[in-house]
């Protein structure tokens, strides 16, 4: 996908950050995956607390350290199974914390629509990574699709910054993810029509 692809690009700039910051200090790839969680749990909690930019700028704290593991993995060779794992899952609790913040807030306000929307969304950020997995556990590709978590995130986080187009944005997100769930299904369906 153009996402991890970009991602892997990434992984000079942002290991060049990173020793800037910290010099040549080794730091657990999973240690670097649960702050970033914390740096989302935050954006989650300041969404709720009415703070949805400064949510945003967590939530970028949030995504670099979720770029930073994987290159300081890759850099170190550190690259493990349960790392992989471990930092999948810990992004699913971003994912949801910061989803179910906005639905919260919508459900506060009132506007119906909106909250519907975001449970919408909230259904299809989980499904996506599901489909892959179980894909996956088969044997088989489920690594396509439209929205890639960064893109997801990209939308997010301009939605925080300008939150006059949120409710917007969230809509398309309730689209989008069921769109690419939709894709995935196709895509391992054509899989297993080449190997029936």
């Amino acid at each position: 996908m153009i996402s991890s692809k970009i991602g892997h690009r990434l992984d000079p700039v942002v290991l060049s950050l990173y020793r800037s910051i910290l010099g040549q200090k080794a730091m657990s790839p999973n240690l670097i995956s649960c702050a970033g969680t914390l740096f989302g749990f935050l954006a989650a909690s300041l969404i709720l607390m009415g703070f949805p930019a400064t949510g945003a700028v967590s939530l970028i704290v949030a995504g670099f350290f979720d770029i930073l593991d994987g290159a300081v993995a890759r850099g170190a060779g550190r690259v493990t199974r349960f790392g992989g794992f471990f930092d999948s899952v810990l992004d699913r609790y971003t994912d949801m914390t910061v989803m179910g913040a906005i639905l919260f807030v919508y459900v506060r306000q009132g506007s119906t629509g909106y909250a519907v929307a975001a449970f919408v969304a909230v259904i299809g950020t989980a499904l996506i990574p599901y489909a892959r997995a179980r894909a996956e556990a088969a044997n088989l590709s489920g690594k396509t699709g439209l929205l890639e978590r960064p893109e997801r995130l990209v939308l997010l986080i301009i939605g925080l910054f300008f939150s006059s187009i949120l409710g917007y944005i969230i809509v398309a997100l309730a689209i989008l993810t069921h769109v690419t769930v939709i894709q995935r299904i196709v895509h391992v369906w054509r899989q297993t029509r080449k190997t029936a």
